[in-house]
């Protein structure tokens, strides 16, 4: 990761980048749309449900488990083929998400190491630790050439650094951030979208922006599909200013989408057809 110059909060000075205040601003407007809507009020606990199977659906999709959402309420065992496993890991992610929002901001690492072993569910020596040199990575989607164990170990340490100190930076710009950097490291042997797009959600929600955790922004990042994924990811590695602002606002779009997604859910609920 990089900023436009040296400073205490290299997060809030990302954002000052053109265009991510618009971005912040577009996305809290979006989001705002959701809780002030009236199924809030009485229904929360189910737009909660419906947004995390919805998310996980949407974090699946980028992982090669494109699915109906449908198919994904039908099922019941995802034990079987590399899809299904896929989809169940995501599933599980979204549900565990809420359970670590009180260790996230005093140990972070401890919480990807977390998120790692609940994805994987197997008991192999490459699981819940970040890989070690000449262990190789599985990740369907992100083909960025793969930093190495000691930077990886490295840029971390700093990831961690950053989250506990906190600062004035907006929720969606430390969330970007770390999705952004879990996906350049790719810092274990496999499900490493998976976790990135995870704790992207637990920012959001850890932040209060999102406390009731009704706007995934794994739908919206689907939504926009994978081509511009990868697009906006480029621009995060590059290490530019405009890499980075293409970035943040990528994320913000996504959650942007994904609270749209939940506002249509209301409607629906309200109008008794969901």
């Amino acid at each position: 990761m990089s900023t436009t110059g040296a400073t205490a909060d290299p997060l809030a000075a990302l954002g000052t980048l053109p265009g991510v205040a618009e971005s912040v601003e577009s996305m809290r407007k979006a989001v705002d749309r959701v809780y002030g809507h009236r199924v809030m009020r009485r229904r929360s606990n189910e737009l909660t449900a419906e947004a995390a199977l919805r998310g996980a659906r949407g974090s699946a999709a980028l992982s090669g488990a494109d699915w109906a959402l449908e198919e994904v309420r039908r099922r019941t065992d995802f034990s079987g083929d590399a899809e299904a496993r896929t989809m169940g890991a995501a599933l599980r992610l979204s549900a565990e998400a809420g359970q670590l929002l009180s260790i996230w901001r005093q140990s972070p690492l401890r919480v990807l190491a977390r998120l790692h072993l609940v994805a994987a569910a197997s008991n192999d020596d490459t699981i819940g630790r970040p890989r070690q040199q000449g262990e190789l990575v599985e990740e369907p989607l992100v083909e960025l050439p793969l930093p190495g164990a000691a930077e990886v170990s490295g840029r971390l340490d700093g990831l961690a650094d950053l989250i506990i100190a906190g600062g004035s930076a907006p929720a969606l710009v430390t969330a970007a951030v770390v999705h952004g950097e879990l996906l350049a490291l790719r810092p274990f042997t496999s499900h490493n979208g998976l976790v990135a797009r995870t704790a992207e959600r637990i920012v959001l929600i850890g932040s209060g922006l999102d406390p009731k955790s009704v706007c995934p922004a794994e739908v919206g990042h689907a939504e926009l599909g994978r081509a511009a994924y990868l697009a906006a990811l480029d621009g995060y590695v590059s290490g530019t200013p405009e890499g980075m602002a293409a970035w943040i606002s990528h994320c913000g779009r996504a959650v942007e989408l994904g609270a749209r997604e939940s506002t249509a859910v209301c409607e629906a609920l309200q109008r008794g057809v969901a």
